[in-house]
């Protein structure tokens, strides 16, 4: 079992993808079709990144002008500078002035470039008119010859220039039909020998304006004709079709292209490297194998520019990785690289995702004090980072000093907060920041939307939550990975496998193919419904399809060990952490106390606490409150107290998760007062009472025997809008069942099965337990009999219950005839069973 469930030391290496495939671009042409419809829109992210630049150097974002790449050098050392540019800033002295045509390309071309824009649709038959009156060559003036681009002939200076053009007159779709009839009408061999032998600068320009186009099997089938005419495919036309990949999100195909580019013998320049960088760091591959990447780049000659350390301290942001962050923000000033805004906002973002708010605080200051004001970018981030902790009124301060310094609130701003209130269990107060985003005229979006699909699928309210949905697409939206995420996420914490299933099936018929997070949070959500076999299924696809795990999916399989109490298996996934450099966090060694609970691994948890208050373990709130939940649990009450107290000393507040642990300790030794006390205070700090909230007031109201009072709690659900679930209906028929009040509790057995809940074994061994105290024992064989009617197998504790009831009033007799005849009731209890019976009933 521990063989099965360990994960392997050393994850193997994505497997080569097949970016460019066997169908060959003759028999594209033949169907004439070479270049089929787009694909739909690529995954949007929840929120937006904070570097406001893209996934690539501006100089190849810049592709209005691609050529110009050919006339730059390696720059092999960094220089120093006090001008402080910015990132990926372009040295082209052209760059920002309107885009002319070459003086390279024909008059004839120019008017024909001219034609094309004048011309709100280009047909086939307008296009072979046009473009059929190119000069050829021989027709050309000397000097336009003599001036054609270094390796290409005019006839290609004329394509590029038109294409060009095109293009930055956001004609792309015309730019590829003209591409489209230069190959028809000259054919592969003759237009790409004819660009200088690789397909000189048209074919990294055509290759990013399908990227640009979400056309990336196009692109990839562009490369491979050049190889098919056996060209030389030059380092520009690679790194095109990398940025491409990594544009439209498919970064394990843009990996796979770098390492086909290294097979092929060709070098990287300091752009490719910078991109590929940056795939890994989307990819959070692990920090030894990001730096391996800039080792080979100094060996090769090529040394970090200022995009480089961006991208680098980027990198640090998932893993939480805030020391080796520090290290490359130091390294980027001893070699001469001053940190610029986006410097600044990478670190800022790593420290806050890292929960190191002081840091992130004094990030902010130098910031300031280094000329450079914060923006709504490093806002944002630090209202990301106190929201997640549950620090939500320093976040609401944050947004009101933005306010008092000129700075509008955005979506994300809004939607973080809520965000932030959802997940603290303050749902009024998530709404309120939900009305103010409106009336502010700040208009939600995608990640909006999912916010509050996730605040109401989180409490149960699925009606309210399908309407968001609705309301989602209704605006134009369409739903993203995050989307389909966050509802396997809620069905999985619901225990509802099989509407898991059927979403993981619609996110795929919807064109979305799982990447990393998705993985995750399938692996969650099956753990989370029992299903521990299929979440471990769902890590092994993820390994197979070349997915390696990161920090997240670490905690997501620690948090389903966890569930099953194997604390020895999360040890070793701890070990297996530590091997290939991917740092615990907080998180983690919540999952380890939550294993030894579940397992009950008292003294384990007892030394792990100690580390955490003694601060061997950074006592992350995260922590603290996890220590009181497992304590809860565990029905410590003096650890449980020790917690939360450590909790509010050290300044953090309590979410709902925390406050209904208290709750549900003193509520099951039915501490009255202290139970009204912690309600009260959540009355005063706007929590909304959750469905655990209810059903641990119904089971202290049951314990102390008033059913009347558990039953006005189930209705106080019900007019809240919640959805009582079993454990709440269970534990009401139970209350009016022990105190003999079987009318009372088959109503409710009713009521919860008009509500369409199906009864499971507790329940119906509920009733069976009320029977036998009351010695109706009839009855309570009746009951098993409608059990095994209906699907629901008896258990050990069914039978159980009804030889202890014989026993209690001296029916020994009575007790093995029932045991004897119990083959006769149901014919699926082995011997063995009959067998333990008869040994309980010799005890008893």
């Amino acid at each position: 079992m521990v063989d099965k469930l360990s994960l392997p030391l050393r994850v193997p290496a994505p497997p080569p993808y097949r970016v460019f495939p066997e169908t060959s671009h003759q028999h594209q042409r033949q169907q004439g079709a070479v270049y089929p419809p787009p694909s739909p829109s690529p995954i949007a992210p929840l929120l937006q990144e904070l570097l406001h630049d893209p996934l690539l150097p501006k100089e190849l974002d810049a592709a209005n002008s691609p050529p110009r790449l050919l006339n730059q050098r390696r720059r092999r050392r960094p220089v120093p500078s006090s001008r402080r540019p910015r990132l990926g800033k372009h040295h082209d002295p052209n760059r920002g002035k309107p885009w002319t045509v070459d003086p390279r390309v024909s008059a004839c071309a120019r008017r024909i470039l001219q034609s094309l824009l004048d011309s709100p649709d280009v047909g086939p038959a307008r296009l072979d008119e046009l473009l059929d009156g190119l000069e050829p060559e021989v027709n050309r003036p000397a000097a336009a010859t003599a001036t054609a681009r270094d390796g290409l002939d005019s006839l290609s200076v004329d394509l590029l220039g038109i294409i060009e053009g095109l293009e930055f007159q956001k004609r792309s779709a015309v730019a590829l039909d003209v591409f489209d009839w230069a190959r028809r009408r000259h054919g592969d061999a003759r237009l790409f020998s004819a660009c200088g032998g690789g397909g000189g600068p048209l074919a990294p320009v055509v290759i990013s304006i399908l990227g640009r186009e979400g056309r990336m099997a196009d692109a990839a089938a562009l490369l491979r004709s050049l190889q098919e005419e056996g060209c030389s495919v030059d380092v520009y036309t690679y790194t095109s079709l990398i940025t491409a990949y990594a544009r439209n999100g498919k970064y394990r195909e843009a990996v796979s292209v770098f390492q086909k580019m290294e097979e092929d013998g060709c070098k990287p320049t300091l752009i490719t490297y910078n991109i590929v960088l940056n795939v890994y760091g989307k990819l959070c591959m692990p920090w030894n194998e990001i730096i391996s990447v800039v080792d080979d780049m100094k060996k090769d000659g090529i040394f970090p520019d200022r995009y480089t350390y961006n991208t680098l301290i980027s990198c640090c942001r998932r893993g939480s990785l805030h020391e080796e962050a520090l290290e490359i923000f130091q390294e980027m000033n001893s070699v001469g690289f001053h940190p610029d805004k986006v410097t600044y906002n990478a670190l800022l973002d790593v420290y806050g995702k890292s929960r190191r708010h002081k840091e992130a605080m004094g990030v902010l200051q130098e910031m300031e004090v280094n000329g450079f004001p914060p923006s709504i970018v490093s806002y944002n981030s630090l209202i990301s980072a106190f929201s997640k902790d549950g620090m939500l009124d320093e976040a609401m301060e944050l947004k009101e000093q933005m306010k008092s310094r000129g700075i509008k609130p955005d979506v994300v701003t809004y939607t973080t907060l809520l965000s932030g209130f959802e997940k603290a269990g303050k749902d009024g107060l998530a709404m309120k920041v939900f009305e103010e985003m409106k009336t502010e005229g700040c208009k939600a979006n995608l990640c909006t939307y999912n916010a509050l699909i996730k605040m109401h699928g989180n409490r149960g309210k699925f009606s309210e939550m399908m309407l968001v949905f609705e309301e989602l697409r209704s605006g134009g939206f369409v739903p993203d990975i995050v989307t389909w995420n966050t509802l396997l996420s809620i069905f999985g914490l619901n225990g509802m496998d099989s509407e898991v299933s059927g979403v993981f099936k619609e996110m795929k018929k919807a064109g979305f193919v799982p990447e990393r997070d998705t993985y995750n949070t399938l692996i969650s959500a099956y753990s989370r419904c029992g299903s521990f076999d299929q979440a471990m299924v769902i890590y092994g696809r993820m390994i197979t399809v070349g997915i390696c795990p990161d920090l997240s999916t670490y905690n997501a399989v620690l948090a389903a060990l966890a569930r099953g109490g194997l604390w020895e298996q999360a040890e070793k996934i701890l070990d297996e952490m530590k091997d290939r450099c991917c740092k615990a966090n907080e998180l983690t060694y919540s999952s380890l106390l939550h294993a030894y609970a579940n397992g009950k691994e008292l003294n384990r948890m007892g030394a792990l606490a100690d580390d955490i208050y003694s601060g061997v373990i950074e006592a992350h709130t995260v922590l603290l409150k996890t220590l009181v939940l497992v304590y809860s649990k565990s029905n410590l009450l003096t650890e449980t107290e020790r917690a939360f107290l450590e909790l509010r000393k050290r300044g953090s507040s309590p979410d709902i998760i925390t406050l209904n642990a208290m709750v549900s300790i003193y509520g099951r030794r039915q501490m009255v007062s202290k139970v009204d006390e912690i309600l009260s205070f959540m009355k005063e700090s706007g929590f909304t009472p959750s469905l655990t909230t209810y059903n641990s007031l119904i089971n202290m109201y049951s314990r102390m025997g008033d059913p009347e009072r558990s039953e006005e709690v189930l209705g106080e659900i019900k007019s809240k809008g919640g959805r009582p679930d079993l454990f709440s209906y269970n534990t009401v028929i139970y209350a009016y069942g022990r105190v003999g009040r079987i009318k009372d509790a088959s109503r409710i057995f009713q009521e919860m099965k008009a509500s369409g809940l199906k009864p499971d074994v507790v329940t119906y061994n509920t009733f069976v337990a009320s029977y036998t105290a009351n010695s109706m024992f009839a009855e309570a064989v009746d009951v098993i009999c409608y059990m095994i009617r209906n699907g629901c197998r008896p258990n050990e504790n069914t039978y159980n219950s009804i030889v202890d009831g014989y026993c209690k009033v001296g029916l020994r007799e009575e007790a093995g005839t029932f045991i004897h005849n119990l083959q006769q009731l149901d014919p699926s209890i082995s011997k063995e069973d009959r067998n333990k019976l008869s040994e309980r009933l010799a005890k008893g």
